[in-house]
């Protein structure tokens, strides 16, 4: 009789950073078309700088959480 069992939820990893790729790709294209390619290469180098300062902080504040004796 029971018949709405919950399954588990679909993972959907790929598709976001598909999604992610796809919808920086046009903001980038605009950028390029309204400002000029110079704008469009520095908006995506201050993304990857972005990025790539992301694993920096994360291990500073797992620094910050062992010293204060937390659990992670």
């Amino acid at each position: 009789m029971d018949d709405h069992r919950l399954g588990t939820a679909p993972n959907y990893t790929n598709a976001c950073i598909v999604m992610f790729g796809v919808n920086i790709a046009w903001v980038l294209v605009l950028i390029w078309a309204i400002w000029g390619l110079v704008a469009a290469v520095l908006l995506g180098f201050g993304v990857n700088v972005f990025l790539d300062r992301i694993p920096v902080w994360k291990a500073r504040h797992e620094a910050a959480s062992i010293r204060r004796g937390k659990p992670q």
